[in-house]
């Protein structure tokens, strides 16, 4: 991003990129260097190993030496969105005005572009801090759609990501997780108003959402991991050029080698 840019106002860039203007002047959430480092840890073990909960990563956290309980741990994978993929006895209850919808895509075949979109949000860590980062994906192409940063779980960025796809046309099913960002009234009338069919995840299966879940894994070990932001401007800068590069270069073997820009938008 080039502030004092002479032609292109910071705005436009911001448009023709598809990142949220304001994330521009977020600065990092704030938490103690012992729990950012023990974020780190948790992110990285979590990436490779999503079925831990708060028990194993405590164990495996103490094998690596570090003192620590399972209620800090609890509260960091909370602070961070994180839970393990296995299927709970007990559902949490949505906030006040959510509904739960059901899981449509079981059995489901997907052939062609637009059919299904999904979303979801994971940590982004910094050199001293943290955001977090959503993203909207179709699932026949991979294509990503749109994204933002935030430096809060507050419904309006992934609000504002969704409205940002929808700009590119309309899927037939949307799927989600139950978070309370996408369960909010807000984000499901955004997609029924449009004759859209809400799809989410049993809570704790990410499975039902592979796809985006191999996204975050690629993005981490492929950018993320590699760099220590400084600023939100440097992520921002980093994670942008990165899916150009996912796009728009990268083949995937599971698509023929094709690129997904190349099958979204042929």
């Amino acid at each position: 991003m080039e502030p004092e840019h002479a032609e292109i106002s910071l705005r436009r860039q911001c448009e023709l990129l598809g990142v949220n203007r304001s994330s521009l002047y977020y600065e990092p959430a704030g938490e103690s260097p012992e729990n950012l480092m023990l974020m780190r840890l948790i992110d990285q073990e979590y990436t490779r190993r999503p079925f831990y909960g708060s028990r194993r990563l405590t164990e495996w956290l103490r094998d690596q030496g570090y003192l620590v309980n399972r209620k800090r741990v609890a509260r960091l994978m909370e602070l961070m969105g994180i839970e393990a993929v296995y299927p709970k006895p007990k559902l949490s209850q949505p906030g006040e005005g959510h509904k739960i919808y059901p899981y449509l895509l079981e059995g489901v075949e997907v052939t062609r572009v637009n059919q299904v979109w999904s979303t979801d949000i994971t940590y982004i860590r910094m050199a001293a801090g943290f955001v977090y980062l959503v993203a909207v994906m179709d699932w026949f192409s991979r294509f990503v759609l749109s994204w933002a940063l935030s430096a809060t779980l507050e419904l309006s960025f992934c609000l504002e990501a969704l409205k940002r796809a929808l700009r590119r046309g309309r899927p037939e099913v949307f799927n989600s997780d139950q978070g309370s960002q996408f369960t909010s009234e807000k984000f499901t009338g955004e997609l029924e108003s449009r004759g859209i069919a809400v799809s989410m995840d049993g809570r704790g299966r990410c499975l039902d959402n592979i796809f985006i879940e191999r996204l975050w894994r690629s993005l981490k070990y492929e950018e993320v991991y590699l760099r220590d932001y400084a600023r939100v401007r440097e992520a921002e800068a980093g994670i942008g050029a990165w899916f150009q590069f996912y796009n728009h270069q990268r083949p995937h073997q599971s698509l023929g080698y094709r690129t997904p820009a190349g099958l979204y938008l042929a």
